[in-house]
This record gives structure tokens, C-alpha cells and sequence, in this order.
């Protein structure tokens, strides 16, 4: 992978939010009661949401000696924020939380949004 040019990455960051303060903008005065929009059609719209809690470069041969028990370093600490991407972009951050009505299941506290949440 080549490294993209950070003034780019800003221009995409910037054209990103700004397109996700519109959507916001439009289906929020869409809901309105009395307007005749389609905000429950673009609500359905299924979207990919993944928490990354980390990651981990390793050579093949370390890859191919992984087996059960085995432990693989991810590049966070534990307390860092974790990136929430929706269908491939990154568009907030969050922390890890334990969930009251389950404390066996955790789930992520939104910390960060939109403008906030460059690559």
C-alpha cells in the first residue's frame, strides 16, 4: 500500500463530513412531522458497522505458527479509543464499555464523531 497524500486525505475528511452533516441536515427535516419524505426508506438502508480494537503487522511464517492459545499484540493499549467504521470509513471513536442490562456482553460509548474522526 502506498501512503496518500495528507492534504488529500484532509480534502476526502472534509468532503466526508460535510456530506454527513448534509444527510443529517436533510433526513432530520425529513422526519419532521407533516413532511412527506423518505427518511424510513434511507433509514433501512443496511450499513457494515465494525469496532477495531487494534491491529497487527507479522510475517507469514508468524501467521502460519499461530495456533489456539496463541496471543497476537495489537498496536492499542488498553484504555485507547477504538475506531467505529461504517461500510469502510472511520466516522467516530469510542471506549469500550461494559453494558448494564448484560454485564457479560460488552458494547462501545461513542467519544468522538464525525469532524473529529480523520483517518
Amino acid at each position: 500500500m502506498g501512503k496518500s497524500d495528507p492534504a488529500t486525505d484532509e480534502s476526502d475528511d472534509e468532503q466526508l463530513n460535510k456530506a454527513i452533516e448534509e444527510l443529517r441536515d436533510v433526513l432530520h427535516d425529513e422526519a419532521a412531522p407533516g413532511a412527506g419524505g423518505h427518511a424510513g426508506f434511507v433509514m433501512n438502508i443496511p450499513v457494515e458497522v465494525q469496532i477495531v480494537l487494534g491491529s497487527a503487522e507479522m510475517p507469514v511464517s508468524e501467521l502460519m505458527a499461530l495456533q489456539k492459545g496463541s496471543t497476537v499484540s495489537l498496536d492499542r493499549r488498553i484504555g485507547e479509543p477504538v475506531d467505529i467504521i461504517v461500510n469502510g470509513r472511520r466516522i467516530a471513536r469510542g471506549e469500550i464499555t461494559l453494558l448494564e442490562h448484560d454485564p457479560s456482553r460488552f458494547g462501545v460509548r461513542l467519544t468522538e464523531i464525525g469532524g473529529s474522526a480523520g483517518k
